[in-house]
């Protein structure tokens, strides 16, 4: 009976999802900043299948704008590299511990966010997803408060004296959605000249989260956007700015990223140096062809000292991940197709709207040394902004002149 309901209401939610896939798709796209699998799975538990079932209405909604758009071939797509590290991994053999179903939902997780490359995605579309990632992290931070509020989920924590604004979720995802809307954002104010205000509520929220690495690559970003555009009344006002943190830095210590600065101790606060020495080993028992997809998930077992020290047995480091799930061979492969893949889709944008991407991508390869930028969450709203950007930009090649 209970799988008869759940069957038709599954039914149900497609059917709304094809008639409107467009609002569908905002939706989701809202529905993954607030992180379903922190807020949720603390009063229900079940993390991975709240995961899992994300990532799974991610690929149906690619599906859904396939069947009503049409769809197109993406053969550069980086989703073919982890298809390929899953069959090598299957021929030489997976990470003790790593069973074929596991590598198969990993394999899942990992295409998924990728899935929207495939599918032909009309200019109202785009534009509707580009805004909902723009609005995303306040509407986390939104919904956070009403969690708060009904005392189901905490809006901030403190962490060694500091607050760290996390919404309804971790401070690191909320920290990486403010980043991509940022990116987002400064997108939309070369291509149109407005949205400063939200770049800097963006912006506010990040130094909120205490993400050190994100606002780093935030303000190389603003800064050099600012630059180029010549916009130098900003470019004051952000310089302004940043001497009033500096000169009121001691009132403002409850702010984790100035609290560190001030202490010093704005190092390896994440316990990387324990975590990484494992995979690197995992890794070394297989450099070619590495352990298959899914092997990132099972070399730190979760019930281990390590994990439970760390509080998580991610890598902190894709390309440490990728390397030990598909060895030197499927790391270069993701990397050569991620570097095509970009480079066609930006092919039709504007010149600065080409630049910009090409420098956010640039960010990316440098924020996925020391986070989990392709396995977490964050990852498919992300990709799903790009496959925005690079179809307007299709459009825009095809419109006569």
């Amino acid at each position: 009976m209970v799988f008869a309901l759940v069957a038709i209401g599954l039914v149900c939610l497609i059917g709304l999802a094809a008639a409107a896939p467009t609002v569908a798709c905002v939706f989701w796209v809202l529905a993954l900043e607030t992180s379903p699998d922190e807020w949720l799975s603390y009063l229900i538990g079940a993390h991975e299948t709240i995961i899992a079932v994300i990532k799974a209405a991610g690929l149906v909604l690619a599906g859904l704008l396939m069947l009503r758009f049409g769809a197109r071939a993406d053969r550069a797509n980086p989703g073919f590299a982890f298809m390929w590290m899953f069959v090598t991994g299957l021929l030489h053999g997976l990470y003790p511990g790593l069973g074929l179903l596991a590598s198969v939902r990993s394999l899942a997780g990992s295409a998924a966010p990728f899935a929207f490359g495939f599918a032909r995605l009309p200019a109202d579309w785009c534009r509707a997803v580009i805004r909902a990632v723009t609005l995303g992290p306040l509407f986390t931070v939104v919904f956070g408060a009403g969690l708060a509020a009904l005392h189901i989920y905490p809006l901030y924590a403190f962490v060694q004296g500091a607050v760290r604004l996390g919404g309804s979720g971790q401070s690191p995802f909320l920290a990486d959605f403010a980043l991509i809307a940022i990116y987002a954002g400064l997108l939309e104010g070369v291509r149109r000249g407005r949205g400063g205000a939200l770049i800097l509520l963006n912006l506010m929220i990040l130094v909120l989260t205490g993400g050190r690495a994100a606002l780093a690559l935030a303000t190389i970003l603003v800064v050099g956007t600012l630059l180029a555009q010549r916009r130098l009344m900003a470019l004051a006002a952000a310089g302004a700015v940043g001497c009033a943190v500096v000169m009121f830095a001691g009132a403002l210590r409850f702010v984790r990223v100035v609290d560190l600065v001030q202490l010093g101790e704005a190092t390896d606060l994440s316990n990387r140096d324990l975590v990484w020495p494992v995979f690197a080993r995992a890794f070394a028992a297989s450099p070619w062809f590495g352990w298959g997809v899914g092997a990132g998930k099972v070399v730190i077992p979760p019930q281990t000292g390590v994990a439970a020290l760390v509080g998580s047995n991610a890598a902190h480091d894709e390309y440490l991940r990728i390397a030990t799930e598909g060895g030197v061979i499927g790391l270069g492969l993701l990397i050569g197709l991620l570097a095509v893949w970009v480079a066609r889709g930006t092919r039709g944008l504007p010149a600065a709207e080409r630049w910009l991407m090409r420098a956010v991508f640039c960010a990316f390869a440098v924020h996925s040394a020391t986070d989990n930028t392709l396995i977490a969450t964050t990852s498919s709203v992300f990709f799903i902004w790009v496959s925005a950007v690079f179809a307007s930009g299709a459009e825009a090649a095809k419109a006569p002149a």
